[in-house]
């Protein structure tokens, strides 16, 4: 067995009246996971850093642009029974320059902005949830001490 990173988590966040809203996204009804809520989620193309992934697959998914983006001090993992392997997932938080222009790639349907209380509502796994718990927390300042990794001179 082998452990492989091939995929990316990538939340992306606004922040307002002191609150932290998430930006979900319903997967469309044709693809896998049909009708799900996710963050932006995609595979790491061959010779790309997991950030540049990030970037890509935001604007692709969302026609966002990204303002700052941050390395969340987490990873995710699945066993992938297909090629019996375990994956690891870097999670990253966007915050973006302007939240007004957002247009869904076919791989979505709908979207909405919501706070942490939803998130754990709308979002299918465990992981994921706990992904958004700290980076609310980080952003809400309830993590003094953490400093989250900011990706410099990429944007």
């Amino acid at each position: 067995m082998r452990i492989v990173s091939t995929l990316i988590e990538a939340h992306i966040i606004r922040i307002k009246n002191d609150n932290v809203e998430f930006l979900l996204l319903k997967r469309s009804p044709n693809e896998k996971y049909p009708n799900i809520w996710q963050m932006v989620t995609g595979k790491i193309i061959v010779g790309e850093k997991a950030y540049e992934t990030v970037i890509r697959e935001i604007k692709e998914e969302t026609n966002l642009e990204i303002d700052e983006l941050f390395v969340v001090p987490k990873t995710n993992s699945f066993y992938n029974e297909i090629d019996d392997t375990i994956v690891m997932i870097p999670v990253f938080v966007a915050t973006i320059k302007n939240f007004e222009n957002i247009a869904l790639s076919n791989e979505h349907c709908e979207y909405q902005w919501v706070e942490l209380q939803k998130v754990k509502k709308l979002l299918a796994w465990p992981v994921q949830k706990e992904s958004a718990k700290i980076i609310n927390d980080y952003f809400t300042k309830k993590y003094k001490s953490l400093n989250f990794i900011k990706i410099e001179n990429s944007l």
